[in-house]
């Protein structure tokens, strides 16, 4: 907040460049410049998604799976999904928990849109061929199934696999992005707004992958209300193609912190909000009765 006031900050396009001396720290910033957008949304008395440049009023839904304790359950879990109306499933892989999964879910349904998430579990120099036979199962994506900084190793996996490789941890800004297009490790990016340290960045990464006929999509990290709607926001971009992780609030909360909650459609989508900023009501006495200690950091340095 001191270093906002001091590089006189007058507009919510402007903080990613006044936050860029400090390095790393990517969802400390996200954090912030998604207020200033919020606010400065509000004060022009428009929705934050199309103070940002986007387009979709409606967009699409994904969720997705943890690995569960029997292949049956995990079949419990996707049909209750279907039956909600999210239009693409995702579950999560690892080494012993893949082929034989997959294999059971397309059996079960052989034309649902459906992803794996392998969260940097695999080792080329020993998993290649484990995913290699995932291209039996025409799936939308493998995603992110080598290390983060694995990037020559993502693109060397790719060119084997018929399936296109998402990129996720592995793309914390429009330069990671670049690389990866440049070796071919992936054909599609996952972006999330804390990952990448806020708008400005997802919006350089999007327009970019836009450029290159890249599909992007909005990845979710377990956020509540607030993060939600961003997230929403975020989704209605025109390179965001794909579905997305954002899901309704009652799949996690039994009460957000915003209201009303997030809800979806039966025909798996979620309405842009038409109210100013993020568009939701903050829920002010939920959040006061989760709050344990509060910290106020003043514009000013008494120093």
């Amino acid at each position: 907040a001191p270093l906002l006031a001091a590089a006189r900050v007058e507009s919510a396009a402007q903080v990613s460049e006044a936050l860029a001396p400090i390095r790393e720290n990517r969802m400390a910033k996200a954090g912030v410049e998604a207020a200033m957008w919020d606010m400065e949304a509000k004060t022009l008395q428009t929705p934050l998604w199309k103070h940002i440049g986007g387009t979709r009023e409606e967009i699409a839904c994904g969720v997705s799976i943890g690995l569960q304790d029997t292949t049956e359950a995990l079949l419990d879990k996707i049909t209750r999904e279907v039956e909600s109306g999210y239009q693409r499933i995702k579950i999560k892989i690892k080494p012993g928990k893949d082929v034989q999964l997959v294999e059971a879910i397309r059996q079960r349904f052989p034309s649902l849109t459906l992803s794996v998430d392998a969260n940097s579990a695999y080792k080329i120099e020993t998993d290649a061929s484990v995913l290699k036979r995932l291209d039996e199962y025409n799936l939308l994506m493998i995603e992110q199934p080598l290390a983060p900084g694995d990037i020559v190793d993502h693109a060397k996996l790719q060119r084997e696999l018929k399936t296109p490789i998402c990129l996720d941890e592995s793309i914390v800004c429009l330069t990671n992005a670049r690389h990866a297009h440049e070796l071919g490790a992936c054909r599609i990016i996952n972006i999330k707004l804390g990952r990448v340290g806020g708008y400005a960045e997802a919006h350089a990464i999007q327009s970019f992958a836009q450029e290159k006929d890249m599909p992007v999509w909005c990845g979710g990290m377990l956020e509540a209300g607030i993060g939600r709607a961003h997230n929403i926001a975020l989704s209605t971009l025109p390179g965001f193609t794909l579905p997305g992780d954002v899901s309704a609030s009652a799949r996690y909360w039994e009460e957000d912190i915003i209201a009303p909650p997030v809800t979806v459609s039966r025909k798996g989508t979620i309405k842009a909000p038409t109210g100013h900023g993020i568009g939701y009501e903050v829920n002010e006495a939920r959040i006061e009765a989760l709050t344990v200690r509060r910290e106020t950091i003043p514009l000013t340095s008494s120093h």
